[in-house]
């Protein structure tokens, strides 16, 4: 597509999502229907002087698409538009192809972005890495391409291969890489003893009973002497609301955790059940950009609550209700029908989670004036007690939050893919988590 072309495309999105968003805003006012729809003939009109008068014939199908997922890229990045084909496909093997890689995909830039992958999961063996954009997949380019339709061309049959193009940053130049699709299995959670009696404690994705899983990790840290504990959400990006919401509810006895609305979806609150509650022992999370959905829900909750310190970096912002909603032509749109909201009433979709201690996690190359050639590779693990991160959560815990504010460069505000920070909360003064000091 020509370079011309491209910023045509764009900006018709960009075009139809002002216009629409005018619409929607105008229609809550006493001429609802009439404004909404002049917006809408504006754009109608836009679409036809593009078709008489643009140096070339357009393929009006094409702006049109390019249009849409702009608009919903704006608003959701993780809604999608499927022609009636792809939904067909969609509907068809969504649930039936159980190889995959491991990945928990968003929408950046037009692009197929990866928010986290699973460890052990082909995609995290292939150092593929929260970040990264998927240039391409089977040689198809994402720009433009539908979420939704991604993650299906991921999927296949376990063993069968598939290629990708990545723009993996920091590196400007695309790698291709093939990767051999497989049953990814639900990682357990991490339970380790830390020096100091610091009880660490890793879930990596938050389906449905991982929440159970962390209650009993706490229950025992707790009976071999732990002082205090770590709660690591970073690169938790797969898992649901809910279990989040219990998540917190295991460390918080009373107030309200957290709520759900739309604009049909009524509004749903989340309150503590003393009953479920299982550890008053001081807390602290761990975040990045690879903290999502449910473990946001259980990151903004403890922290809004005042029983816990978030140490890390800003978190991506989703957590969501999706539904797919058919259209006339077969198609259909994937999208957000009911946001969750912090106990303050935040969105978390829109603001992500701002931790109350920033930390910046260094990567290799990150000390380089210029971009590096970073090949695909493994990260080697890291051990809790050698992480740097998680020893700033230990010092947080040991000393209390205000030993942060002598932090060096390696502290610096940490804003993760999400919405970038406008200002740290005034109301989230943190205090003394209450670990004995050595």
């Amino acid at each position: 597509m020509p370079s011309r072309f491209r910023l045509l495309v764009l900006g018709t999105s960009t075009c139809l999502l002002a216009l629409l968003l005018a619409g929607a805003h105008l229609g809550r006012g006493a001429s609802t229907g009439e404004d909404a729809y002049r917006q809408m003939a504006v754009f109608a009109e836009v679409l036809s002087r593009i078709k008489s008068d643009y140096v070339e014939e357009p393929d009006l199908k094409s702006v049109t698409l390019g249009a849409v997922n702009g608009l919903l890229e704006s608003i959701d990045p993780f809604a999608s538009y499927l022609n009636s084909d792809q939904y067909k496909q969609y509907l068809r093997d969504k649930d039936t192809l159980k190889g995959d890689l491991g990945m928990v995909l968003a929408k950046r830039f037009g692009y197929v972005a990866v928010v986290s992958t699973l460890p052990g999961s082909p995609a995290a063996q292939a150092g593929i890495s929260s970040g990264d954009l998927i240039e391409s997949i089977k040689g198809i380019a994402t720009r433009d391409m539908p979420l939704a339709y991604a993650e299906l061309l991921l999927k296949g049959q376990p063993g069968t291969a598939i290629a990708l193009s990545l723009l993996h940053l920091p590196d400007p130049e695309p790698q291709k890489v093939e990767l051999t699709r497989a049953v990814v299995p639900v990682p357990p959670v991490t339970v380790q003893m830390l020096p100091d009696h610091i009880g660490y404690i890793r879930p990596e994705v938050l389906l449905a009973g991982k929440a159970a899983e962390v209650g009993s990790a706490v229950k025992s840290l707790e009976k071999q002497g732990a002082v205090g504990l770590i709660l690591d959400l970073r690169q938790c990006a797969s898992g649901l609301p809910e279990e989040g919401v219990a998540v917190a509810n295991l460390f918080i006895d009373k107030g309200l955790l957290a709520s759900v609305s739309g604009q049909r979806w009524p509004k749903q609150e989340f309150r503590a059940d003393a009953a479920k509650t299982v550890s008053r022992l001081p807390l602290v999370v761990a975040t990045n950009g690879g903290t999502a959905d449910g473990a946001e829900v259980a990151a903004t909750a403890l922290l809004e609550n005042k029983r816990a310190e978030v140490v890390g970096g800003r978190t991506f912002g989703e957590a969501a209700i999706r539904r797919a909603v058919t259209l006339e032509d077969g198609g259909a749109l994937i999208l957000s029908v009911a946001k969750y909201y912090s106990p303050q009433g935040k969105s978390i979709q829109d603001n992500g989670v701002i931790p109350s201690v920033p930390y910046v996690e260094s990567e290799p190359g990150d000390d380089s004036e210029e971009p590096a050639r970073i090949p695909l590779a493994p990260k080697p693990p890291v051990k809790p007690e050698e992480d740097g991160l998680i020893k700033k959560a230990v010092e947080v815990l040991t000393k209390g939050p205000d030993a942060s504010s002598q932090r060096t460069a390696a502290g610096a505000d940490a804003p993760g893919p999400g919405p970038q920070p406008r200002a740290m909360p005034g109301d989230l003064q943190p205090g003394p988590l209450g670990v004995p000091r050595k």
